[in-house]
C-alpha cells in the first residue's frame, strides 16, 4: 500500500475535531477518510470500504473504544488501529496497546506526528520481502516493546523482559547460557541473584500465555541455559 491510497475510518464523536479538523488535515496529505462518529455506523463503513487502518478515539458515546479494538483486531488481523484520545495515563496506553491497537497517541496531537504514526503503522501492515523472517513466528516489535506472537497476540513487556528476549532472539533456537542472560539484564552480575532469572522467565511464560492463549517456547536446558523454539 501507498501513502496516497491509504485508506482511513476515523471514529470521533468530537464532530468539529472529526469534520473541521482532523478529516481535512489528513486528506491534504494524501489518504483516503471515511469519518463516522458512533461505532453503530463502524460495519456498515468497512463493509462498504474496507480500511487499511482504524484511527479511534476510546470515549465514545456508544460504546467502550478498547472494546472495539479488541473486536477489530480478533475479525481484522491485516487492519491497523491507532488509538487517539484525550486519556494520556499510562495504564490507559498500556491498555489499548494489549487489546490491539497498533499505537496509542494522546490529544491534542501534532498532524505532523500522526501523519508519521500513520505510515509507520502502514509499513508494519505491508507484507515483509524478507525470506529470512519466516511467517508465524514469534518476535518483537521494536517500536511498542511488544512480543508478538505467531497468531498475532501481542504482549506488553517490561524493560527486563525485552532485554531477556533480545538476547534470546540473537540465537534463536539456540541455548543461551545463564550468564549470558543476567549479564543482558544487569550491569553487576556478580551481585545479581540467578534464581531471580528463573521467576523473570517463569512469569513471562505465564504473562504471555494469559495474554495470547499460546504458550511461549522457552525451554530451560538443564546445567546450562534457555533455548528459545521460534520455529
Amino acid at each position: 500500500m501507498s501513502a496516497e491510497t491509504l485508506r482511513l475510518l476515523l471514529i470521533d464523536d468530537d464532530a468539529l475535531l472529526r469534520d473541521r479538523v482532523l478529516t481535512p488535515r489528513l486528506r491534504q496529505f494524501g489518504f483516503e477518510v471515511m469519518a463516522i462518529g458512533h461505532v453503530g455506523e463502524m460495519a456498515q463503513a468497512i463493509e462498504r470500504r474496507k480500511p487499511d487502518i482504524v484511527l479511534l478515539d476510546i470515549g465514545l458515546p456508544d460504546h467502550d473504544g478498547f472494546a472495539v479494538s479488541r473486536t477489530l483486531r480478533a475479525q481484522f488481523s491485516d487492519i491497523g488501529i491507532v488509538m487517539l484520545t484525550g486519556r494520556s495515563e499510562t495504564t490507559d496506553r498500556v491498555r489499548g496497546l494489549s487489546e490491539g491497537a497498533d499505537a496509542y497517541l494522546s490529544k491534542p496531537v501534532e498532524i505532523d506526528v500522526l501523519v508519521a504514526t500513520l505510515h509507520s503503522v502502514a509499513r508494519r501492515l505491508k507484507p515483509s520481502s524478507n525470506p529470512a523472517t519466516p511467517a508465524g513466528t514469534w518476535k518483537l516489535d521494536s517500536d511498542d516493546w511488544l512480543l508478538l506472537s505467531p497468531s498475532g497476540g501481542r504482549v506488553i513487556l517490561s524493560k527486563t523482559e525485552r532485554l531477556l528476549l533480545e538476547e534470546l532472539m540473537r540465537q534463536p533456537n539456540q541455548v543461551v547460557v545463564r550468564d549470558t542472560l543476567i549479564g543482558a539484564i544487569t550491569d553487576d552480575i556478580h551481585a545479581f541473584d540467578p534464581h531471580r532469572l528463573d521467576s523473570l522467565i517463569h512469569r513471562l511464560r505465564r504473562k504471555v500465555f494469559t495474554v495470547t492463549g499460546e504458550p511461549l517456547p522457552l525451554n530451560a536446558v538443564h546445567g546450562q541455559g534457555y533455548l528459545l523454539a521460534v520455529s
